[in-house]
């Protein structure tokens, strides 16, 4: 049996992967395969920095350039190539270039693609912003002066529409649901966010659905609404959520979850097939710090610590151990930063400061007796508190009298 470790996908945690491989001494061949010609980058700067950058341009993303990844990781890097298949009978994975790579461990790091909008393909103009190509585009036309509409106020749309204000563009945001961010955040704390779109000059429109497109000389002109009205578009990003990369498993066995077809995985982030371990974007696991709560984390934080701990996991499979991080993301808007520890889900959100004057907020969420979230803006020195509590299982009573309540 070949002593191969292949990880598939050349994201953040396939990264942090092949580089816990050789740290904890792994000495076999290592393959990382990764669908873009890119090697690993840095994802939150293209919807950031990297699009406020303008023409003076930006800094590189990637993380490791080829010579370190080839020669002090000793990595065969399989970069523009897409996994089609996993056979684990044979212990082999196919490869869109028709080739195929052996292993006897594997962890998959394929991430998520955007959903996006129908029969907009071929259309100038409509992106959605997921890798660094997209940023590409979407910089250019900012370069450009184009009118933005952004179709979704999730985190991603909000920095897309943050960095277009920033240059003093026009920018709309459409949103279906009559406030922004209600199943991520709450609806308090929903309409924080949307403030700080509305205290920037962002054309906010939510409770509204997209219906179709205007288009001429093939380039997107309008966004068309159901309320009947038209908003002007030279360019148009769409952030509606994603879909996990998993149609290249079909057929091996791999448990797949029935609403979005992410893989099904243990704590130890274990797939069910020998030696074939899941991490980041693309996989459900229940997090025994939450009681077991089936989660699946789109976060920089959770794909850089489940890379590595997928890796040693599928390494020295007697000594898993399970993922048990409190997730952790952050998005900056404008010039504020929100951030989030723990879960949305709550029995209560208590609202602990609100400074109207400066858009400063901090509240936290409560699961029966227990602190399992916490959200603020612009405060973060306290969250990062409030995280050790989560990670600690502090009660609701401890958070409540650490916040002075």
């Amino acid at each position: 049996m070949s002593e191969r470790f292949v990880v598939v996908g050349g994201s953040l945690a396939g990264l942090r992967a092949v580089q816990a491989a050789r740290k904890v001494g792994f000495t076999g061949p290592l393959t990382l395969v990764g669908g873009e010609e890119h090697l690993p980058y840095d994802r939150p700067p293209l919807s950031k920095e990297y699009l406020r950058a303008g023409e003076e341009g930006a800094a590189d993303t990637t993380f490791r350039t080829e010579q370190e990844l080839r020669g002090e990781l000793d990595v065969e890097l399989r970069m523009g190539t897409w996994a089609t298949g996993l056979d684990p009978a044979a212990q082999v994975i196919g490869l869109s270039d028709g080739g195929e790579l052996d292993y006897s461990a594997v962890v998959i790091a394929t991430g998520a693609r955007p959903r996006t909008l129908p029969d907009t393909e071929d259309l100038a103009g409509v992106h959605t912003l997921r890798t660094l190509d997209d940023a590409i585009a979407i910089r250019a036309a900012m370069d450009a002066g184009a009118r933005t509409v952004v179709v979704g106020a999730g985190f991603i749309g909000s920095e897309v529409a943050s960095s277009a204000r920033k240059r003093g563009l026009p920018v709309t945001v459409l949103e279906a649901l009559p406030v922004p961010l209600v199943r991520s955040v709450g609806e308090q704390m929903g309409r924080a966010c949307a403030a700080l779109h509305l205290a920037h000059g962002t054309d906010l429109r939510c409770g509204v659905k997209v219906t179709g497109l205007t288009a001429g000389d093939g380039r997107v002109t309008g966004v068309c609404l159901d309320d009947g009205t038209t908003v002007p578009a030279d360019l148009v990003v769409v952030g509606t959520g994603v879909l996990p990369n998993t149609e290249w498993l079909a057929g091996s066995g791999i448990a797949l979850h029935e609403r979005d077809r992410g893989i099904l995985s243990d704590a130890t982030l274990a797939t069910g097939l020998p030696g074939v371990y899941a991490a980041g974007d693309v996989t459900h696991f229940p997090n025994p710090l939450f009681d077991g709560l089936l989660m699946r984390l789109e976060h920089w934080t959770n794909a850089a610590e489940q890379g590595m701990l997928a890796a040693r996991n599928a390494l020295n499979p007697g000594e898993a151990k399970p993922s048990t991080a409190v997730p952790y993301f952050w998005s900056d808007w404008y010039d504020s930063r929100i951030q989030f520890v723990g879960i949305p889900q709550a029995d209560e959100i208590r609202v602990i400061s609100e400074e109207l004057g400066e858009d400063k907020f901090l509240a936290l969420y409560r699961r029966g007796e227990r602190l399992t979230g916490c959200i603020s803006i612009d405060r973060p020195a306290q969250i990062m508190k409030f995280r050790r509590m989560i990670m600690q299982s502090k009660s609701w009573a401890e958070a409540l009298e650490f916040a002075g309540v």
